[in-house]
């Protein structure tokens, strides 16, 4: 009971932090994700870059392709493959973390499943899944990936209110590797539409412990703000951009930029997604490719 009161607190103190920032929106940069899977016969392209980092070491992803296809209804296909960068700072404080020597290439791919599990309405938010499996496609000697399969076991929920959207829920990070963590992870985003082109938003980001073979080798909760700039003459492509540093914990730095793209048949003969779905990425190691 202890332990549910504690949690329950500290869910109700992120909220709070949320009511009270003053910038919002929603979009991929994000590493809270969503529970809305890509439409039925549609489909999603990204290329981003990122970097995530601390005083032990800094990652960068990129150049990185993330592919969703609405395969079938409810359910949603996702890919990334990455490359990106590790940048040890080889400073004797972090020891036996951040270090080594630093390295570009070809990191862990992503492999993953989104679930629709409840429909929003209008007094119950939607909830879904989005399972991923993270494929050792990276050099591990060269610490450019983990060297065995790692998952992501995360729950979602989503609710919209006229041009403000709410997402939050958290999972828990395997990974069975020497050196790294299993690790839980939480994050609620606050997300409103300012007009027909702009989308501004903040969310609070928190993780356990990553290990020392990772760059975030003690906890950190994080505030991030960004959002997305829908191009006037192209309704499907976007502009997306994210930057965020911790406020409790370890100190971290996050930060994402990209262009994504959407199309495919729509019921409705407009060849455009539905104006309801939002779609989302995760953080380092969470989602958005980042090792």
């Amino acid at each position: 009971m202890k332990s549910w009161n504690r949690c329950l607190k500290l869910m109700l103190f992120f909220l709070l932090v949320l009511a009270s920032s003053c910038l919002w929106a929603q979009g991929p940069p994000y590493q809270t994700d969503d529970p809305v899977p890509v439409d039925l016969h549609h489909y999603e392209f990204y290329i981003f870059g990122g970097v995530d980092g601390t005083s032990a070491e800094i990652d960068s992803a990129g150049p990185a392709f993330e592919f969703n296809w609405g395969a079938i209804p409810r359910v949603q296909l996702h890919a990334i493959l990455p490359w990106g960068g590790v940048f040890p700072s080889n400073t004797s404080i972090y020891l036996p973390g951040g270090t080594g020597p630093s390295a570009f290439g070809l990191t862990d791919m992503e492999l993953g499943l989104k679930l629709a599990i409840i429909r929003e309405t209008k007094h119950v938010p939607q909830i879904g899944t989005f399972t991923m499996f993270e494929m050792p496609t990276g050099n591990f000697d060269k610490g450019l990936g983990v060297g065995k399969v790692w998952y992501k076991l995360p729950v979602w929920i989503q609710k919209n209110s006229g041009k403000w959207l709410f997402d939050g829920g958290g999972g828990y990070q395997l990974v069975p590797q020497s050196n790294f963590r299993d690790f839980p992870y939480t994050g609620w985003l606050v997300k409103r539409e300012l007009d027909k082109r702009l989308e501004l938003g903040v969310e609070v980001f928190a993780h356990g412990r990553e290990g020392f073979a990772a760059a975030q080798t003690q906890r950190s909760t994080m505030i991030d703000v960004g959002g997305y700039y829908h191009f006037k003459h192209h309704e499907g492509e976007q502009f997306l951009f994210c930057y965020g540093h911790s406020v409790a914990g370890q100190t971290e730095n996050y930060a994402y930029a990209g262009m994504y793209w959407t199309w495919g048949k729509d019921d409705k003969g407009n060849g455009q997604k539905d104006s309801a779905r939002n779609e989302w990425m995760q953080g380092p190691m969470r989602g958005n490719g980042f090792e």
